[in-house]
């Protein structure tokens, strides 16, 4: 997996858990992801310095500006690539798991007009 494409999943996971449960920590994220609580704290540390998220005293995981505007983006991406596959028939499982693999590749025009057309065709 990349660099990039980690980091975003590592965002979107904490945008999703902090919608979900109202607040983050470590091992929420090691949960949800099924990874290992030091490699999720491998992780955070780079988010830190990168200035992605904050992690307060609490152990509790916020993301900053910058990292709320990645982690949304890469969702939104996330649901509307998941929408198009299941309108195309694919089962909603696979639906998202290929979301989650091309959302991260998927040109910014390719998206912007792949969001016009399910506009167009009513499916967003």
């Amino acid at each position: 997996m990349k660099i990039q494409e980690s980091r975003e999943n590592y965002l979107e996971t904490i945008l999703i858990l902090q919608n979900r449960n109202g607040y983050v920590r470590s091992v929420d994220i090691a949960r949800e992801m099924g990874f290992s609580k030091p490699s999720v704290s491998r992780a955070m540390s780079v988010l830190r310095k990168a200035g992605s998220v904050v992690m307060e005293d609490s152990g509790l995981i916020t993301l900053t500006d910058s990292g709320r505007k990645i982690a949304e983006n890469i969702y939104a991406r996330h649901r509307l690539l998941t929408s198009f596959f299941i309108s195309l028939g694919v089962n909603t499982q696979t639906a998202a798991e290929d979301a989650c693999r091309v959302e991260h590749d998927i040109s910014e025009e390719t998206f912007e007009r792949l969001q016009v057309y399910m506009e167009q065709s009513g499916k967003k």
